[in-house]
């Protein structure tokens, strides 16, 4: 892999016909919703600026949040911690903040923002957990390079990681997965946790089961799982 996948995003503001969810970053939810390019303002700065938290006050990431029932869970579970969602879909990115704000979280904000630019949004040694569930497989011959976990990517979230964190990834593709589980062998990471079938090893009683997670297990699909530790 010579140049790690460098995807260009829309900007939201020269968008030629902005509905309802477009509008919500800037309105309704403009204080914890940010586009792409008032997101890289916070860079460093996340808990400071837009949680108004001590710098001790861990900081989780989940990359792809989807409608974020996951997000909501994780929000309201930790009330003691903080979390930021990384979303590039307008409409599930605005469910995933609705969905946990009037839930009751009061620790949750989210980003208009690729993976696959995460050094711009976020600085060395700033975040804790991290979560990636069921990202595109990109199952393509061609498409390997588009996946999230690899070992680009993974290097940049061990270095924005405070050691003691843990890097959760879940997903119904072992095609996927096994090329994904020879980059993660690339890097710094210690696994803590693997399973090629989740809901029959000793990690399912810890398992949140994602929106996407039901719709493979009623096709009777396998969950691969690992979790990974920054010691």
């Amino acid at each position: 892999m010579n140049q790690p996948f460098r995807p260009r995003l829309n900007l939201t503001r020269e968008l030629k016909f902005p509905n309802m969810y477009t509008q919500a970053l800037g309105d309704e939810f403009r204080s914890v919703a940010f586009d792409e390019e008032r997101a890289p303002l916070h860079r460093g700065q996340w808990r400071a600026d837009v949680f108004h938290v001590a710098d001790e006050i861990p900081l989780d990431l989940e990359i792809g949040t989807g409608v974020g029932y996951h997000f909501q869970h994780h929000a309201l579970k930790h009330p003691e911690r903080c979390l930021l969602g990384l979303e590039i879909k307008y409409k599930p990115l605005i469910q995933t903040i609705r969905r946990t704000i009037r839930a009751g979280a009061k620790n949750a904000a989210v980003a208009r923002f690729h993976a696959f630019d995460m050094d711009q949004l976020l600085a060395e040694n700033e975040i804790n957990d991290v979560y990636i569930h069921f990202p595109d497989p990109w199952t393509s011959p061609k498409k390997p390079k588009n996946r999230v976990v690899q070992k680009h990517n993974l290097d940049l979230l061990y270095k924005f990681q405070r050691p003691g964190s843990k890097l959760e990834f879940k997903t119904d593709s072992r095609e996927a997965f096994d090329w994904c589980l020879d980059e993660i062998k690339k890097t710094p990471y210690r696994i803590d946790a693997l399973s090629f079938d989740l809901h029959k090893s000793e990690f399912v009683h810890m398992n949140f089961v994602t929106a996407f997670e039901r719709i493979f297990l009623k096709k009777g699909l396998p969950i691969s799982y690992i979790c990974l530790f920054k010691d």
